[in-house]
């Protein structure tokens, strides 16, 4: 049996590492083995292509080589990773997959949702997650957790407000043309609100497979 893919979507600040270990603690109480990775990054090449597009620079980068590379490392991470992970049977929970290139270089950066398709398909085909969690928060509220953290910004985070306000409606646009896959959670909420909304989107979306594993 071949395993699951769920994807966690949404702008820094959202709480995407708590849905993770949450999605983690179901997924293994269902008795199935779950690993976690990210994007971009997720294998060693990967990951070195995460830091050259993370990292600040004086260099302008072209929007193109942005998303080149972006599904680069996206392309190496599906065939080298989750496809093999779930054809041995385990599921596979990333943070972030292809739904972000729509936001960012879709929405963010003004590219062509259409362009942006025809690549994906190109590169890794029909390839989607069977479940996208979308952590909606506004912008002013992503930014200042980010804030809160003290952390050195990267290369996006140093964009300016309206590009995350694009980037949000991007992201909203995308849900709303792709409800059969994508359910948006209010990251807004307690955390303990938050969880409680995606362990009943799981139950809901994963209710066949639960009752499977039961028989």
């Amino acid at each position: 049996m071949s395993g699951c893919f769920i994807s966690i979507e949404g702008m820094d600040g959202a709480g995407k590492t708590s849905v993770m270990s949450t999605l983690v603690q179901w997924i293994s109480t269902q008795g199935h083995q779950v690993i976690t990775t990210r994007e971009p990054g997720g294998t060693p090449l990967a990951e070195s292509l995460r830091e050259l597009l993370l990292a600040p620079r004086e260099e302008c980068v072209d929007e193109d080589t942005e998303l080149l590379l972006m599904v680069a490392a996206r392309t190496q991470h599906v065939k080298t990773h989750i496809q093999p992970s779930l054809a041995a049977g385990q599921w596979v929970v990333s943070d972030r997959f292809f739904d972000a290139s729509f936001a960012y270089q879709g929405g963010g950066r003004g590219m062509s949702n259409d362009r942006i398709a025809t690549l994906h398909q190109w590169a890794i085909g029909d390839f989607a997650p069977d479940l996208t969690l979308l952590l909606d928060l506004p912008v002013a509220l992503g930014k200042a957790r980010v804030a809160g953290r003290g952390e050195e910004e990267t290369r996006f985070e140093l964009e300016k407000m309206a590009f995350f306000e694009r980037v949000r409606i991007a992201y909203l646009a995308r849900a709303a043309s792709e409800r059969h896959r994508i359910v948006i959670i209010d990251a807004t909420q307690s955390p303990e609100a938050v969880q409680a909304d995606v362990v009943r989107a799981l139950q809901t979306h994963f209710a066949r497979a639960v009752s499977e594993l039961g028989q």
